[in-house]
């Protein structure tokens, strides 16, 4: 549940240029509540909190400053091709902002360290973030990239030339490979979505 230190009023105005129906608050301590895309902002004297399923729109509505977020993806198949799920999360120094993990369907592993690593930028776009550093445990992802690998796949091709597009668009970023156990909490993500399925 994202807690956010703000002017409230500062914030109210965003969230209505934006587009978003601002109402009076519930209670003697709410001073309005605003809802967009299942999740809601209740504003209280210096800081608005936002509950709900999916926060990031109205996060990044509401967040003053982009911010620097650390990114974590990872990609899971069964069998080469097989089953895919994907698992991503989004650090600050005040802990996991968010995460997630879903099926995708029959992929290879790169098609599935791909769309993790899609589903990943795309959120921390969503959230604001203006500097990222993310990290994967697929070394050939990364390397591809960042430009170091070739990619004869078109299909991956194609995937490294949008994650590129998204990653343009942050003020700065890094893309580094790192250990699978250092990747733990994404690896459990993916893999907690294949076992549901």
């Amino acid at each position: 549940m994202p807690v956010i230190e703000c002017d409230v009023e500062t914030a109210r105005e965003r969230l209505e240029e934006a587009g978003v129906t601002v109402e009076s608050g519930n209670t003697d301590h709410e001073r309005w509540r605003a809802s967009r895309g299942g999740a809601t902002a209740v504003a209280y004297d210096d800081k608005v909190v936002i509950q709900g399923e999916s926060p990031q729109d109205l996060e990044a509505l509401l967040r003053e400053d982009g911010g620097r977020a650390h990114v974590y993806f990872d990609g899971a198949c069964r069998g080469n091709p097989g089953p895919a799920a994907t698992g991503w999360v989004i650090v600050t120094g005040d802990g996991i902002v968010a995460e997630g993990g879903e099926r995708i369907g029959t992929m290879t592993n790169n098609q599935a360290e791909y769309e993790a690593l899609l589903t990943a930028l795309e959120a921390a776009r969503d959230y604001g973030y203006d500097e990222i550093h993310v990290r994967g445990d697929s070394e050939l992802i990364v390397k591809q990239v960042r430009g170091e690998y070739d990619t004869n796949n078109p299909e991956l091709r194609e995937k490294r030339v949008t994650v590129r597009e998204i990653l343009a668009g942050f003020d700065d970023w890094t893309l580094e490979h790192i250990p699978r156990e250092v990747n733990n909490r994404a690896d459990g993500l993916a893999n907690e979505a294949l076992d549901q399925g």
